[in-house]
């Protein structure tokens, strides 16, 4: 599955920031990749998935995620590639082939990747999780606890890819977010002011007492971002 209109986009804005010796070495990156699609698995790692893990020493960490999509997009890694990627890979990677699933996989074989990120606490990696894949194949029980996911963290509800779509008129999610709203006003902690928005969205109106008015919330600090 590809989505060649954001992956040209990707490139050219690349080229149009990386310095010489950076657009060289993707270059020479995305030809290794290219060339071993559909090549069986080695015990040897093969020579792009290197590449793929120096892409922040090698173009930045400003731009290590696009570079390992492009990577990863010009390999045509499959699911078990990239579950291999992740399950190896340090936090800036693991980001990266999060952020690569709508490109990747067509059907829901990747959703374990997005139910581990979604169980850390690491902010960056649970906004990656709940991006466009999360929006087409999470079932409507864990979408909903995505969400909550994100308040839970502070990460921005901008996150979640086709919020308004699938928050709206979601009954149980109101319930869910009414009652977290609750348990955070009984505790004496304020309630984070992006439940508001998802609230509105549901079309349905929670108990107004459990609802305090809106006060931003402290994101978590997560994992640090590694190369």
């Amino acid at each position: 599955m590809t989505q060649a209109p954001v992956i040209d986009d990707l490139r050219t804005r690349l080229d149009a920031t990386l310095g010489g010796a950076a657009r060289a070495w993707l270059d020479q990156a995305t030809a290794e990749a290219a060339a071993h699609r559909g090549r069986p698995a080695r015990s040897q790692t093969p020579t792009w998935e290197l590449r793929f893990a120096e892409a922040g020493r090698r173009c930045g960490q400003d731009h290590a995620d696009a570079v390992r999509v492009l990577l990863l997009h010009a390999a045509e890694a499959d699911p078990a590639t990239l579950a291999r990627l992740y399950g190896q890979g340090t936090a800036a990677e693991r980001r990266a082939v999060l952020l690569a699933l709508p490109h990747l996989v067509r059907g829901p074989e990747a959703l374990p990747l997005v139910a581990d990120a979604l169980r850390t606490n690491d902010t960056r990696l649970v906004a990656a999780a709940v991006g466009p894949y999360a929006a087409r194949h999470l079932t409507p029980h864990d979408w909903r606890h995505a969400v909550l996911k994100c308040l839970f963290t502070g990460v921005p509800v901008d996150a979640v890819a086709e919020l308004d779509r699938r928050a709206t008129d979601d009954a149980e999610l109101a319930r869910m977010l009414g009652d977290y709203a609750g348990e955070r006003t009984a505790a004496g902690r304020t309630v984070p002011g992006d439940l508001h928005r998802v609230l509105a969205l549901t079309a349905t109106a929670a108990p107004s007492a459990a609802v305090a008015a809106p006060a931003p919330a402290t994101p978590s600090t997560g994992e640090e971002q590694e190369s």
